[in-house]
């Protein structure tokens, strides 16, 4: 079967979800730009977005037709070549909304997963739960003559026990988009010894004309991305830990955060990040990460805390976030949990005096969204780091070893085999996490 053969029937599970709508959205338009070639006139396609929660199909639907209209826009050199033959449509607008009309027509909204068992392809976007995704695949598998291939985008449960389990002799592969995945460039691609070369071309390829950055991890759990954050994500924990010895948790957190996003030149803080994510995720993803993992402990009790009381981050659906260790109004820091308590206290009560325990900022230093614009990056990082080792201040000796271990735990993962190279690690946290300088570099520890 042939790249577009595979296109003609495709299935997104949890299609409404924060990661399958942005799937739904890349192989809806990907499925649409072959089927108006004109030598694809004769065949069918279709593309199933199945999701439990009937109720949030609607809002899925306005959601992607929104985003094809951006997508549009940005392509309407390419849409006046699909559309020669349409000579009744004569202004960009009239091509775009022709474009619109048929990649919505592809779509079909259900919730039963009967729908996939005619499809070739399968993009799976449920919870990180290995016993579901298995379900779900060996439903599918057992019911569809196609013999499909399950895309996963799982985030950290290994391929191969997914295949082995769900019977797929080999036609599952991990396709990890980042969130979210209409934006973000990233796809780490698990590859496992039962894929033959067809699925794992083809996979290079969507990639490829879906305009992402592919980098290659080994079938080992929580691969190079969570691999990474799972960790440094724990070190913060544990420093912040280290840190109520000199202060109360809640200031220890705030300074943690802090040093991870001012003097590490972070997008966000390590909290805030968690935060993002969600501390549910976080801590189910360390729980599935952790059975896999010998010689190391990836389990905070301060996260099982947060949870116990009812804490869990994450977004609304108009995208504000939602309260984890970090209370946010408008999109700023206001207060600080005590995760003991589960008390907020706010962070103008104690930020003036947890910012003099840290020590200045050197001018060196440059805020992420500075940095990261610069072409000197790498450079403008080193002078930074350099001026830490000479000031001697406390939050430039926390970050110091902070960078220390986050290249610590980059290497590790190149040395476990789970990355091919250090390269392969930067690239992961340069393109998705949208650090400004890798992890694994030389200017951390002269």
């Amino acid at each position: 079967m042939d790249y577009t053969e595979k296109l003609t029937n495709i299935t997104v599970l949890g299609a409404a979800g924060k990661m399958g709508s942005g799937i739904l959205l890349l192989s809806a338009l990907e499925a649409a730009d072959h089927m108006l070639k004109p030598e694809n006139k004769d065949k069918n396609f279709v593309v199933n977005a199945v999701d439990v929660t009937s109720s949030a199909l609607p809002g899925l639907m306005a959601y992607i037709r929104a985003q094809v209209l951006k997508a549009a826009e940005k392509k309407t050199v390419l849409l006046r070549k699909l559309y020669a033959n349409r000579k009744d449509l004569i202004e960009n607008s009239d091509i775009i909304e022709a474009y619109i009309a048929d990649v919505m027509s592809l779509i079909r909204p259900v919730t039963r997963i009967e729908a996939a068992y005619d499809s070739t392809l399968i993009f799976e976007a449920v919870s990180e739960n290995a016993d579901l995704k298995i379900r779900l695949f060996r439903q599918i598998n057992e019911n569809n003559p196609n013999k499909p291939w399950f895309f996963t985008n799982t985030s950290s449960v290994p391929i191969g026990g997914l295949n082995k389990s769900a019977a797929l002799e080999g036609r599952v592969l991990g396709f990890h988009f980042y969130n979210p995945p209409a934006i973000q460039k990233l796809v780490e691609l698990i590859t496992i010894p039962e894929n033959n070369k067809e699925i794992t071309e083809f996979a290079l390829q969507l990639a490829k004309n879906m305009r992402k950055v592919v980098v290659h991890s080994n079938d080992i759990a929580g691969f190079i991305g969570n691999g990474h954050f799972m960790r440094d994500a724990l070190y913060g924990i544990n420093e912040a830990l280290r840190l109520k010895s000199e202060m109360p948790l809640h200031e220890a957190i705030y300074a943690v955060n802090r040093i991870t996003q001012d003097f590490l030149m972070r997008p966000m803080g390590i909290f805030q990040l968690i935060d993002y994510v969600g501390v549910d995720v976080v801590r189910f993803i360390m729980n599935v990460m952790n059975p896999y993992m010998s010689n190391e402990e990836l389990h905070s009790p301060m996260l099982d805390a947060l949870f116990a009381k009812g804490v869990k981050g994450g977004q609304y659906a108009d995208g504000s976030q939602k309260n984890g260790f970090l209370k946010y109004e408008m999109g700023k820091i206001v207060e600080v949990c005590n995760p003991e308590t589960g008390e907020y206290i706010p962070v103008a009560a104690f930020a003036a005096r947890v910012d003099a325990w840290l020590g200045e900022l050197p001018a060196e230093v440059l805020p992420w969204k500075n940095l990261v614009k610069s072409p000197e990056k790498d450079a403008l990082a080193a002078k930074a780091f350099e001026a830490y080792r000479n000031l001697g201040k406390r939050g430039a000796a926390i970050a110091l070893a902070y960078a220390r271990s986050s290249r610590e735990i980059g290497l590790k993962l190149v040395s476990d085999g789970v990355a091919r190279s250090a390269d392969d690690v930067n690239t992961v946290m340069l393109t998705g996490f949208f650090h400004a300088y890798g992890p694994v570099n030389d200017f951390v520890v002269k």
